[in-house]
């Protein structure tokens, strides 16, 4: 996938750096370089700081309490210490001293890893505030800070009453102990979102399996739940917009959806891939555990009112449905609202491109044209342009077919169409049979275009296409559209020349040709005229007209543009398979069969000139030898005709299996080779 546009974050002011006072970091940054590390250089000097363990114990407890009220807030004290270990991952740890009574050790022990959390969370909180950690992080951390606050104001609540005398160091622990778990939990998550550098998704998803994993402990499960209740809050802020206004403010990029900016709606009409629709907006891989359900449907919704709004419709869901989207537990109402949404955005859609826009109309006018469903126009133009269609390829000139093209639509029925101005015509430098191997594998040994290609093999007709309708009519499917026409305008120049032919032997049936190669050439005739008559039977009213039908009544009930895409698409794959386009083997023969038939029709005026000239000839000598030679070539176009046809049935037998529709026209061609 192309690159997405780069996200941009502001800077950290440098002031916020270089005043450590900011922070509470300060404390154990000057604590631990200036204090602790003078007071035991000094202490073997003065004596002004004593071992503990000189001090009788009511005296210890009483000194270790005050030091363990202050590293509950990450300082520390005369006879606790703060271990720094930096390596892969950093980690703190709390010391004692040694010559402390042994059970004061072990309960300050017990209390040291709550002092671990805090500092943990803490230090998170001043390093996701950053600007680069995003909009999750930060709300995440607001979040955390106030949960800190309500903490130290139980420390100072602690310390008031150790102040009144009312605290003893097994009270100090039983209300350490109410908060180690929930504490425990956030140092957790917070220690592993840092090492990971997780932002946006990655952090709202590590909250809710963390909370998922306790759900034997209530309160760290609904502590865990509000954390990311908060955390999320900014994240479905930017969710709301898109869901319900089809725009993407993510200045972190944060966002589970990606926007491609490279890629504009006027790619539609030249892109044959079309990856607008697909990739001009994407999902990412990180997805929101809580929203990984629906994250196609809110991909589309805000896909939806994008395209409004880029038509200048500025479309958004109505005041009156919408809903602050929150999530709390096992409530989900933010569900509702996004579906709500959904609906809104993709019935607005769809009856703007309907009704606005005239969606049915403009299909049916393309199948009028490239279809062949209107075709008093083409018969104009076949005439018109004759001499210029028959020219080698490199010889069309397409502008003055554009000019001929013109004329026939506006002195045929078609110049009441008021969409007949957006068609164009084209000049593919390839066969057909080149064009469709260029999207599929071939083997080295399949067949060159058996006769050489002109106008005839090449030309098409092209439409243009206007947003929003280039969202369905895109340049993908009109080049399968254009792959029809080819096929169907080349089985039409077939037909025109076999009727030419036809006429030929028509306008000498008062003469006498008894004797002559005409009767049989007369009887090849019909049944060359009969093969190309049936095949374009079955390729409008077998597959086209129905398979037409079938999308036209789908597209009158659909409630999204993406339903009218897949329909649309639909239709063309399940057409192009049914005119044998997707079927290699079955086309080829196909081709032979309608080069053998092109020779016949253009070799029929000598045929029937020299069955003529036969009969009136007075040498008999010579009258023998170009009556074997016409005869002969009848023979040869006959056996060609009928060795191709009936090579033709097994194929087409043999397709039948895997598609019914081929069933009728094997039928027939089976039935024509046994005349």
């Amino acid at each position: 996938m192309e690159s997405m546009s780069p996200i941009s974050c502001p800077t950290t002011p440098r002031w916020n750096q270089d005043r450590p006072f900011l922070t509470g970091r300060f404390h154990q940054e000057t604590r631990a370089s200036s204090k602790l590390a003078d007071s035991k250089k000094s202490s073997s000097i003065s004596g002004e700081d004593q071992a503990i363990g000189c001090y009788d114990e009511p005296v210890q407890e009483l000194i270790v309490i005050d030091d363990l009220l202050s590293a509950l807030v990450g300082i520390e004290g005369r006879y606790i210490s703060i271990e720094r270990f930096h390596g892969k991952e950093d980690s703190i740890a709390f010391q004692v001293d040694a010559s402390m009574h042994l059970p004061l050790q072990e309960m300050a022990k017990k209390i040291f890893p709550l002092c671990e959390y805090y500092l943990l969370i803490d230090q998170f909180v001043e390093s996701s505030s950053q600007f680069k950690n995003g909009l999750v992080n930060h709300a995440f951390a607001a979040a955390l800070r106030a949960l800190l606050l309500d903490y130290q104001a139980m420390v100072a609540q602690l310390e008031h009453q150790f102040r009144l005398g009312r605290l003893a160091i097994q009270g100090l622990w039983f209300y350490c102990q109410r908060i180690m778990g929930s504490m425990g939990a956030l140092a957790a998550v917070v220690q592993h979102a840092s090492t990971k550098h997780f932002v946006g998704s990655a952090v709202l998803n590590l909250l809710q399996s963390q909370a998922k994993a306790m759900a034997g402990d209530n309160s760290v499960r609904s502590l865990l739940e509000k954390m990311t209740e908060c955390a999320s809050n900014a994240y479905l802020g930017i969710l709301e917009r898109w869901v319900y206004e089809g725009i993407i403010e993510d200045p972190y990029g944060e966002f589970f959806i990606a926007e491609n900016r490279s890629l504009k709606k006027e790619s539609l009409s030249q892109d044959s891939t079309a990856k607008y629709w697909s990739q001009r907006y994407s999902l990412k891989d990180t997805i929101p555990g809580f929203l990984a359900n629906i994250a196609a449907t809110i991909l589309t919704t805000g896909k939806y009112l994008n395209v409004m709004r880029e038509c200048g419709h500025n479309v958004q869901v109505p005041i009156s449905e919408r809903s602050k989207l929150t999530i709390f537990g096992s409530n989900h109402h933010y569900l509702e609202c996004i579906k709500a949404a959904h609906e809104f955005a993709s019935i607005e859609l769809v009856n703007l491109i309907k009704d606005k826009y005239d969606l049915i109309g403009r299909l049916r006018s393309i199948k009028h044209y490239l279809l062949l469903d209107q075709g008093d126009f083409l018969v104009h133009f076949m005439d018109i342009a004759r001499e210029e269609l028959n020219k080698k390829v490199h010889e069309v000139s397409v502008e003055k077919l554009q000019s001929l093209l013109d004329l026939a639509l506006r002195t045929t029925a078609a110049a009441a169409d008021p969409c007949h101005e957006d068609l164009t015509c084209c000049v593919d430098r390839a066969s057909l049979l080149t064009t469709l191997g260029m999207h599929k594998d071939s083997d080295s040994n399949s067949i060159e275009d058996p006769v050489s290609i002109t106008g005839l093999e090449t030309f098409s007709l092209s439409y243009k296409v206007q947003w929003p309708l280039s969202i369905v009519i895109s340049k993908k499917a009109l080049s399968k559209y254009q792959l029809i026409f080819r096929f169907l305008f080349h089985c039409k120049h077939v037909e025109r020349q076999l009727c030419g032919a036809w006429q030929i032997h028509q306008g000498i049936r008062s003469m006498n040709s008894k004797g002559t190669a005409i009767p049989r050439s007369s009887l090849l005739c019909r049944s060359m005229l009969k093969f190309i008559s049936s095949l374009l039977h079955y390729l409008t009213f077998e597959v086209l007209e129905p398979n037409w039908h079938v999308m036209h009544d789908r597209l009158q009930s659909t409630r999204s543009v993406d339903e009218v895409i897949q329909h649309h698409e639909f239709f063309l794959d399940k057409c192009l398979r049914g005119c044998l386009l997707l079927l290699p083997d079955v086309l080829k023969k196909m081709e032979k069969l309608k080069s053998v038939c092109l020779q016949y029709a253009a070799a029929t005026q000598w045929l029937i000139s020299s069955s003529i000239d036969i009969n009136s000839q007075s040498h008999p000598q010579k009258t023998m030898i170009r009556d074997t030679t016409v005869t002969e070539s009848i023979f040869n176009f006959e056996r060609e005709f009928n060795s191709e046809l009936q090579s033709l049935g097994p194929v087409l037998s043999k397709g039948s299996q895997a598609e019914p529709y081929l069933t009728h026209l094997s039928q027939w061609i089976l039935g024509v080779s046994k005349e």
